[in-house]
């Protein structure tokens, strides 16, 4: 366990319950089910697993920004709309952090991303963190009149105007528009300010990352590949004089019904038994990974039995 971190910036609750230096925490991917031969989810029970997911200890769940059902992709995600979902759930739940990974900024005209989430963040007491991303589905784009060249550059833009839009007197122009301090956007976020995590590198320097993000969303890297990466971004942050800021990552899981059952790859994970699992999330804890988010996607039994067996072998030793 790394114990060289002492503090992450304290933004709101969700953050704060979330992340902590030198150690892991577990969340969930939205929808918690397994939907292995559809890019649709069947989302009839997806309430109640929040809730139970919540009630198990699991610290936050993960909403993606999936406007279209675009078949190169494959996953049509929660198929509600994110800020939506993120207002039904905060008056449904009451402690677990309401994330989204990611919102694709140059899809969204930032006002009304920055109205919406904060909106949620005052709905649900502090608990929205916010995965903003530049995208990865080009599909999308001319759906919507966007240039998919132009992304990087927008997604700066709009990630400059949400920022600007949590203070007090709101002064901004560029691309999206004009504010000059006359307007004032409400609510503002409910914490110190609306917790903006970086999805890969969203066309952005390393260094950019490093400066502007309350955190890093990271995919998951082979063997020891991991750990040089987030060495690298801490001392990325030391040379920028920035604070340490925590990391996340997914990692889609087919948990086995035998315990001793040993890893096999799937898409962007592993299907495995309990004691591989707890032995490479204490490995991703000890090179400095915060936060990891089970996507059940290809589970094999279960959802809920899979969820009751997590609360009872895993999560206590990562709580």
């Amino acid at each position: 366990m790394r114990d060289d971190i002492t503090a992450f910036p304290q933004i709101n609750r969700g953050f704060a319950s979330t992340f902590r230096p030198g150690q892991l925490s577990l969340g969930l991917v939205v929808p918690i089910t397994a939907y292995p031969d559809s890019a649709v989810a069947d989302m009839s029970a997806h309430l109640a697993r929040v809730q139970r997911a919540e009630a198990l200890g699991f610290r936050a769940v993960w909403l993606r920004d999936v406007p279209f059902n675009v078949p190169s992709f494959g996953d049509a995600g929660q198929l509600f709309d994110p800020f939506t979902y993120l207002g039904f759930l905060a008056g449904q739940t009451s402690e677990i952090a309401l994330g989204v990974a990611s919102i694709v900024l140059p899809l969204r005209h930032p006002a009304h991303v920055a109205k919406a989430a904060a909106s949620a963040d005052m709905l649900s007491g502090g608990r929205v963190i916010l995965g903003v991303a530049s995208g990865d589905r080009p599909e999308e784009y001319p759906a919507m009149n966007v240039d998919f060249e132009a992304r990087g550059a927008a997604f700066r833009d709009a990630f400059a105007y949400i920022r600007a839009m949590g203070d007090q007197q709101t002064r901004i122009e560029n691309r999206f528009g004009r504010v000059n301090g006359e307007l004032d956007m409400l609510p503002k976020p409910f914490g110190a300010r609306l917790p903006l995590l970086i999805t890969g590198s969203s066309r952005q320097s390393d260094d950019w990352i490093a400066e502007h993000g309350d955190g890093w969303m990271t995919y998951p890297r082979p063997g020891q590949h991991q750990g040089r990466v987030l060495e690298q971004w801490r001392h990325r942050l030391a040379r920028l004089g920035a604070p340490q800021k925590p990391v996340l990552q997914p990692l889609y899981l087919d948990l086995a019904e035998d315990p001793d059952a040993g890893p096999q790859p799937i898409h962007l994970g592993v299907r495995t038994g309990g004691n591989w699992l707890v032995s490479h999330l204490r490995h991703l804890e000890e090179i400095g990974v915060n936060h990891v988010a089970l996507n059940l996607r290809f589970n094999r039994a279960p959802v809920n039995e899979t969820l009751d067996r997590l609360a009872r072998d895993v999560l206590p030793l990562f709580s």
